[in-house]
């Protein structure tokens, strides 16, 4: 029975996260959903002409093709209606259609995702592998002027905003220099400056907790005993340091997800990068409630799915949470 206990401890563990997601996700679809909603309304201007002049174009658009619309779409309906059917869609796992385009809002989302998820993940590698590293080195080389000099360029990159980072990344490597492409999508080139724009920011705060985590780690009792023992100071490293500090900046990565998600939507603007972000941009211009209320709803849904691996990561690198687990499964 004992030997049983932490595989009945990990299923455990499973089932109250998997549930812990399915509340989560379904709160987030519930509120995205009906503050959207709301927001697209208070936006000034008449939706039905818009969402024609999408359709039409602006030159040709006018109050027959707006009213025609109107009663197409059913925004002559009242808006608890509107909300109401748009819940209900959604509980059975349809989005609707877009208003401008008549396509599925799923279909397009799971095209606009892809690219999405390809660009957030080279921008969370680049700043894991940046973060990490510039962090530990800072952290080994003990010198207080490499710490300071850390503080500030961190500091500073993270009180920038990503569009401002993103135009002198433009104006240098692609302007002036010719490196890089400014903006597009295609091949490999052109993930350099999305990626490097939204890594600058997260890198920065990952190097600045590495940095801490591993000088706090460097000064305790077992690291000493086990350099005075004769461990290989890469042993030291891989087996004591890095393992003790992983948790912490683990912790802090899944905090700063959120930088992500909301520097998505400027970046893939700015650079006109075919993902989510971009897609919420033109649907809000075109008052497209489904193409709003779907993209805002993935957007939301990506921060939940980071938040519960980054959850799960730490539970892994922990044997503290694993051990308080198994003993709540012995009681």
């Amino acid at each position: 029975m004992r030997r049983q206990a932490p595989a009945s401890a990990f299923t455990g563990a499973l089932a109250r996260g998997l549930l812990r997601l399915a509340l989560r996700a379904g709160a987030v679809a519930a509120i995205v959903g009906a503050v959207c909603f709301a927001l697209v309304r208070a936006l000034p201007g008449d939706a039905a002409y818009r969402i024609a002049a999408g359709r039409y174009g602006y030159d040709i658009v006018d109050t027959n093709a707006a009213d025609a619309v109107r009663r197409e779409l059913g925004l002559d309906r009242p808006w608890w209606n509107q909300l109401w059917t748009w819940m209900e869609d959604l509980a059975h796992g349809r989005l609707g259609r877009s208003m401008v385009s008549g396509d599925p809002v799923v279909e397009e989302l799971a095209h606009q995702l892809g690219h999405t998820l390809q660009l957030s993940l080279a921008a969370w590698l680049l700043a894991l592998a940046v973060g990490l590293a510039v962090g530990t080195a800072v952290a080994l080389s003990n010198r207080r002027w490499l710490d300071r000099l850390l503080t500030s360029v961190g500091l500073a990159l993270r009180a920038t905003p990503a569009f401002v980072i993103a135009l002198v990344l433009a104006t240098w490597l692609a302007v002036h220099a010719g490196l890089l492409p400014a903006a597009g999508h295609g091949d490999a080139q052109h993930f350099v400056l999305p990626s490097l724009t939204l890594a600058l920011g997260l890198a920065a705060g990952l190097a600045q907790v590495t940095r801490h985590t591993t000088g706090h780690v460097l000064s305790t009792p077992y690291v000493a005993f086990a350099r005075t023992k004769g461990l290989a100071p890469p042993w030291v490293l891989l087996r004591h340091v890095m393992r003790n500090s992983a948790v912490p900046v683990a912790t802090y990565s899944g905090t700063q997800l959120v930088l992500l998600v909301e520097g998505v939507v400027v970046v893939e603007s700015f650079f006109a990068w075919p993902g989510i972000g971009h897609a919420l941009v033109h649907a809000l211009i075109a008052r497209d409630i489904p193409m709003v209320q779907g993209t805002a709803l993935c957007m939301g849904l990506l921060f939940v799915c980071w938040s519960a691996l980054v959850d799960a990561v730490c539970w892994l690198l922990d044997p503290r949470l694993q051990g308080h687990t198994v003993s709540d499964s012995r009681k």
